[in-house]
């Protein structure tokens, strides 16, 4: 594909997930096409995704965002799975799923996200790709846009459909925390996190509920899709994962401040805290308190930070930044989006989402081994020796405190896992039941419990009997 050439009209094989009928690149005449080959499950396309959603937004009737969903897991191909992800994502522009890349290929794309800019009179005219930053996307739909000649282009309108998720009392639960009767969940469909006894009746609800970046009082403070959560004496500390935050409920007065996070991505500086806003952070998906010591997990920057809460200062821990499954220490070792984090003693396990793995980081000198996973594009369902042993997209992990054995919410594959440390093997826990891209796990009150994320559930397992009894939560 040469530069300004027609762009390909949209193949028949693509399933729409959120139109009436099939787009036509004819619809998208006489305005800036902002085309973005994603992977909606993918932490630097989801940010690329609310970039796109600002800039439609701020150019309202000069610009067409379209986003194609192209899987990487064998999973992804399930077009249930990618409307859940879209629905999540609650985006409000037409959502494909190619299924079998062909879009992907009729464009010659070769990384998530890619954007191909197209402008009024349907040619092809930049191609921008990876992250990078709003501006200087920004710029580049500017220009296209001052192009823009006024015509009368009888377009056929773009008919939305208005489907989405059951109006249910959780909206993607992910993260679970557990303090004697009293179990935390981040409802991040929702943007709050309740607190529950351990038959669901919610006794408080954190947030308003509405998605915002708000300190204050429990009422009135706003998250934003809330992820994991950590709780520790009075203190439940949330990744606020839309915020690039981390948050601090004071369990008593159910007062809400914020610990570090500007509101937007950006790259963490090692450094001490003399304004918490002023510390950039980049997706902060899972957080664990261990001492003194706060250890985040950035999807957005493949790293893992501690935040000394004694010297009120954040120093890289881990990861090069790099998208891999590399090991070595410190910055030598690279992670493939860090999600969830479980720490004992000198420890900290870490679970990659697109690496698909499960990591062990040594506390004191920043050494990173891989206990399951192999890299980036090995994923499937084995169990057996860890060097043999496969995951798809796992998503949280969860410790038992009495045994050398790591819970793992095994999301790509629907199911539970087990690895026994120390050199054990990998199992899967057999379930009377599918899970749906389980997203949170915790352990406590001699059971497991599981956040059903696609579900909109939180399940108790019983790991004795096996048995799995639905949590009703606020119903």
């Amino acid at each position: 594909m040469t530069d300004a050439a027609t762009a390909p009209e949209f193949p028949a094989s693509l399933e729409w997930l959120n139109l009436t009928d099939p787009l036509r690149m004819a619809q998208l005449r006489g305005k800036v096409c902002a085309l973005a080959f994603v992977n909606l499950a993918s932490a630097w396309s989801q940010q690329r995704l609310a970039d796109l959603g600002h800039l439609r937004a701020r150019h309202r009737e000069r610009l067409n965002v379209v986003a194609v969903h192209v899987p990487r897991f064998d999973a992804e191909r399930e077009s249930r799975r990618a409307s859940k992800r879209a629905h999540r994502q609650q985006l409000e522009f037409p959502v494909a799923h190619d299924a079998d890349w062909t879009l992907w290929q009729h464009y010659g794309i070769e990384a998530w996200p890619t954007v191909v800019l197209i402008d009024g009179e349907g040619r092809v005219r930049e191609r921008i790709v990876g992250e990078g930053g709003i501006r200087e996307l920004d710029a580049r739909v500017s220009a296209l846009a001052g192009e823009l000649t006024p015509q009368a282009v009888n377009v056929e309108p773009i008919r939305m459909r208005r489907s989405g998720e059951p109006p249910l009392p959780l909206r993607f639960p992910v993260g679970l925390a557990l303090a004697g009767n009293f179990l935390y969940v981040a409802d991040s469909g929702h943007h709050r996190v309740l607190e529950c006894d351990t038959s669901g009746r919610v006794l408080r609800q954190f947030g308003s509920g509405s998605p915002g970046f708000i300190d204050g009082p429990m009422e009135l403070a706003a998250f934003t899709r809330p992820h994991g959560i950590h709780v520790e004496r009075d203190v439940l500390y949330v990744a606020d994962t839309g915020n690039h935050a981390v948050r601090r409920i004071e369990l008593r007065s159910g007062d809400i401040s914020t610990v570090c996070g500007a509101g937007r991505p950006g790259v963490t500086v090692d450094g001490p805290l003399t304004d918490p806003r002023s510390v950039a952070l980049d997706q902060p998906r899972d957080i664990v308190l261990a001492g003194d010591k706060l250890y985040i997990a950035c999807a957005g920057d493949n790293r893992v930070w501690r935040l000394d809460l004694g010297r009120a200062a954040i120093e890289l821990l881990a990861g090069s930044g790099k998208l891999g499954v590399m090991d070595g220490s410190g910055p030598m070792a690279s992670f493939g989006e860090p999600v969830s984090l479980a720490c004992v003693q000198q420890t900290l396990y870490v679970c990659d989402a697109t690496g698909s793995a499960v990591r062990s980081v040594h506390t004191r000198t920043g050494a990173v081994s891989t206990l399951v996973g192999q890299d980036a594009w090995q994923f499937g369902r084995v169990d057996g020796p860890r060097t043999d042993a496969r995951l798809q997209h796992p998503q949280a992990l969860a410790l038992e405190p009495d045994a050398p054995v790591l819970w793992i919410a095994d999301a790509g594959n629907d199911s539970l896992r087990r690895l026994r440390l120390g050199g054990g093997e990998l199992t899967t826990f057999e379930l009377p039941q599918r899970l749906h891209a389980p997203g949170g796990l915790a352990i406590g009150a001699e059971a497991v419990w599981i956040a059903d994320t696609d579900g909109h559930a939180v399940l108790r397992l019983d790991p004795v009997s096996g048995a799995v009894r639905h949590v009703p939560i606020g119903e």
